[in-house]
């Protein structure tokens, strides 16, 4: 059972099987919900995703994060791609602005499983910033489908050679959780040190020139 997240809705989803394991689950975070979430967002001021433990956030923040880590959670998952999730670590990052650099093509390493994005923007009028799950290394209109940014809409996808995805050019707010089941528990270590390294680098070169981080 969890307060915030609609498990329902994410079993009653179809999964799209090809080019590569994919679903989408618009609403996915109850209307009560994103409104607690939100209010406890973190505060982040420069692009780049940020460690959990790296973030000053709310007791509804940290409720969503207790039911991503959570076994209803991490069953409905196993079933819906069919995948044994039993011990393998998990990462949770997020993202609070985006820089108009992001939104490069890339398949996400090879170190995650599944990849869980889930979207906090109240809304998204703007063209740049929505994710485009692709066919093709090489181009960004070579669409399979785009997702909005917006309003607890949960992406999740099986990583694979084939994982395509990327969005056009953005600069503002972008909310965005992201959560992974990692390989192996090395590779969680070798992840959350790249992270934290990227955090303290964005901090401090956002101390020294603000606005450029």
């Amino acid at each position: 059972m969890t307060e915030y997240l609609k498990l329902d809705s994410l079993r009653a989803t179809p999964l799209v099987s090809e080019p590569f394991a994919h679903l989408v689950v618009p609403g996915f975070v109850s209307a009560a919900g994103l409104a607690a979430i939100n209010a406890d967002y973190p505060k982040i001021s420069a692009p780049g995703s940020f460690p959990t433990d790296q973030v000053t956030f709310g007791p509804a923040f940290q409720t969503l994060l207790d039911e991503l880590e959570g076994p209803a959670f991490r069953e409905a998952f196993e079933k819906k791609f069919n995948v044994d999730l039993g011990g393998r670590p998990t990462i949770t990052t997020v993202r609070g602005r985006c820089d108009a650099a992001d939104g490069k093509i890339h398949t996400d390493s090879k170190t995650k499983i599944i990849t869980v994005l889930i979207y906090m923007n109240e809304s998204w009028e703007n063209a740049g910033g929505r994710l485009r799950l692709l066919r093709s290394a090489h181009d960004l209109d070579d669409i399979i489908l785009e997702v909005p940014p917006v309003a607890g809409t949960l992406l999740a996808f099986k990583r694979s050679n084939n994982s395509w995805h990327g969005h056009e050019s953005f600069s503002g707010e972008r909310r965005v959780i992201q959560f992974n089941w990692l390989t192996s528990a090395g590779n969680r270590q070798i992840a959350m040190l790249r992270h934290h390294t990227s955090a303290s680098f964005k901090r401090m070169l956002q101390m020294i020139m603000p606005g450029r981080a």
